[in-house]
């Protein structure tokens, strides 16, 4: 499929299971964007990737700071484009983006995130470096998210019960987590190579996939998966500024 899919606005994306405010679209990047993407970031020098214990990353256009502060640099246009372009051309609601509110008005970082079959991540959360708005763009492969409130429930029906949410990405969607789904809940990946229990019952997304028949037997074998994570950071220095106006 070489064509991307442009909802109208986010509303139509949204996954009603979830806190506010989640949304998923399906084939936000054609196959000939996300080949070279992937061209891109695998032809990249070794000293480009960070190695972790359990997947590598790239910044770009550079890693945060002890502070958390971005060195101010645009990020690489073929990284950028057509992503930023079209992430910011879908209104929330009527007119305006899910940037709208940041305060660079667009995504000025991005990590980059290698996953293989069998890696994953700690629940966790990305913090107050950022604004409370993330974009993902998944290419190769599916994931399963987990998410789960940061508080345990104490009332309602099962108090003490962790509630938790699975939210599937496929190839080539677009994932938007912004507003209580930042702020209140952790997500993380389950270190495993196979997939399973995927359904409507199960799955938050599961009538907003783009294709739910690689899905359908209940089980997907994962293939190695990047992540590219769209975010604004808050702190952003200029860099004579940062190492202490040395062209002064």
């Amino acid at each position: 499929m070489d064509h991307c899919y442009l909802p109208a606005n986010f509303q139509e994306t949204l996954i009603s299971p979830l806190p506010a405010s989640g949304y998923y679209l399906p084939n936000f990047i054609t196959e000939n964007e996300e080949a070279y993407l992937l061209q891109k970031i695998n032809s990249a020098p070794l000293p480009s990737w960070k190695n972790l214990s359990h997947r590598r990353l790239q910044a770009h256009p550079s890693p945060l700071s002890p502070s958390n502060t971005l060195l101010a640099a645009p990020l690489p246009s073929w990284l950028s484009v057509p992503v930023v372009p079209r992430l910011l051309s879908i209104p929330v609601d009527s007119k305006d983006s899910v940037f709208c509110t940041s305060p660079h008005g667009a995504p000025n970082h991005c990590l980059i995130n290698e996953y293989l079959p069998g890696q994953g991540i700690h629940a966790h959360e990305d913090g107050d470096a950022y604004h409370p708005v993330v974009a993902t763009v998944s290419l190769g492969s599916h994931i399963v998210l987990d998410i789960k409130p940061k508080k345990i429930d104490t009332t309602g029906e099962n108090p003490g019960k962790v509630q938790g949410w699975r939210v599937l990405q496929e190839p080539r969607s677009l994932l938007i987590t912004t507003g209580e789904l930042y702020t209140d809940c952790l997500h993380g990946i389950s270190e495993m190579k196979i997939d399973d229990d995927l359904g409507e019952n199960t799955i938050a997304n599961w009538n907003l996939l783009g294709d739910r028949a690689p899905f359908a037997g209940g089980q997907a074998a994962r293939e190695a998966r990047i992540s590219l994570t769209f975010r604004d950071v808050i702190r952003v220095k200029k860099l004579g500024k940062a190492f202490g106006g040395l062209k002064r």
